[in-house]
């Protein structure tokens, strides 16, 4: 007989992304748009910096924070890129990527029974990150909204238990970016109800439209949690290594997890993002130039058959509409997956708002990409008839 488990774990389902990966590992003639990650290998210039810091025998535990020149690097790129002014000492922790910052920043903020708002759909890690911490993920829905947070929506479900407000812009898994104005008027609510929030801004570098940071808003530095790394945008997913900026008293308190938990970020990893931060738009550039083209093929392949998709403002992701094919998102995604060997995420892994909506990442090398395209859209035809 066993002890026992935590009650709390028991209440929280496995990733949907995950297990849609799993289904694709090892399958044969697969095209997969399932789990976003970018197509490119991490440029050459960070990997050789990585390799030479092996050489040298630089694989020590970094402080706790991470290495000063990295915080230093992150610092100036903030500042310099995005209006969002941070100090390297006491403002900036190095993370094993952004998924460990989420986690550490709510616990140093939750406490049970507070209430945390959460545009959906959205990331699949908030809210059971939240849950974790005993306190409740409150969704506000954004399909009807143009996959945009309405600050209208976001403002009724404000109480006296509401600690903080979660952002992702660009969005995962919708490609949507948040405007200034609506920034604008979340930061007011923030201010007068003292609210945190935590922006997630990890796809910041991959915007196609002019793009504003949180952080960057007069007044928000001392409400907001600024979440960022380098996965996505340096194709340097494996790395693991994200950071957490913010005031000093959240940092210094995430921190205090952060050190008991991980105690610090991969030394190698921060090696390379200094390099990185060296020129970013260089590469960064040329990867967001073919994730644009090939967002263009995709939306475009899909509204011709009739598969609603809202072109994306940022990332890697389209958020497609098949509620007219009468099948569920789940149904969509396993008939598409076993018919024409397709592996997308069914919408209602990122909140139960996503039903009738897949998840497609396009960051596919463009002769597979148009594969794809050509296999949903014989698909759609096939449900029509």
């Amino acid at each position: 007989m066993s002890p026992g488990f935590s009650d709390r774990l028991e209440t929280i389902p496995p990733s949907g992304i995950r297990a849609f990966f799993e289904l694709v590992i090892g399958a044969e003639d697969i095209i997969s748009l399932g789990v976003g990650e970018p197509d490119f290998p991490t440029p050459w210039a960070i990997r050789e910096r990585a390799i030479a810091a092996i050489e040298k025998g630089n694989t020590s535990y970094t402080s706790n924070a991470g290495l000063k020149e990295c915080r230093e690097a992150i610092s100036a790129y903030l500042s310099s890129r995005f209006n969002a002014h941070y100090k390297a000492d006491g403002e900036i922790i190095l993370t094993s990527g952004v998924s460990e910052a989420v986690d550490i920043t709510l616990r140093a903020i939750l406490n049970p029974g507070d209430e945390v708002i959460v545009p959906e759909p959205g990331y699949v890690c908030y809210p059971p990150l939240i849950q974790l911490c005993g306190a409740i993920s409150v969704p506000v829905e954004t399909h009807t909204t143009n996959l945009i947070p309405d600050p209208k929506k976001i403002a009724e479900k404000i109480n006296s238990k509401t600690k903080a407000i979660v952002i992702c812009s660009p969005n995962n898994p919708t490609g949507a970016v948040i405007p200034e104005n609506s920034l604008r008027e979340i930061a007011d609510l923030a201010i007068k109800h003292d609210l945190w929030v935590l922006s997630d801004e990890i796809y910041a570098e991959l915007s196609y439209v002019p793009y504003t940071s949180m952080a960057s808003i007069p007044g928000m530095k001392d409400h907001t949690i600024l979440l960022n790394g380098f996965s996505k945008a340096f194709a340097m997913t494996g790395w693991r290594l994200g950071y957490l900026c913010g005031p000093e008293e959240i940092v210094k308190r995430a921190l205090k997890i952060h050190q008991y938990s991980a105690l610090c970020a991969p030394i190698i990893a921060q090696i390379a993002a200094i390099e990185a931060l060296k020129n970013p738009e260089k590469e960064v550039e040329k990867m967001r130039e073919s994730y644009r083209n090939r967002r263009n093929l995709y939306v475009a392949g899909m509204n011709e058959v009739g598969l609603m998709t809202q072109m994306p403002e940022g990332a890697f992701y389209a958020f497609t509409n098949i509620s007219s094919t009468g099948l569920t998102s789940h149904e969509f995604a396993i008939k598409l997956l076993r018919e024409k060997k397709v592996a997308v995420v069914p919408g209602t892994a990122f909140g139960v708002s996503g039903e009738g909506y897949i998840r497609a990442c396009y960051a596919t090398e463009e002769s597979e990409l148009k594969e794809a395209i050509h296999r949903i859209q014989d698909f759609a035809k096939e449900l029509k008839k």
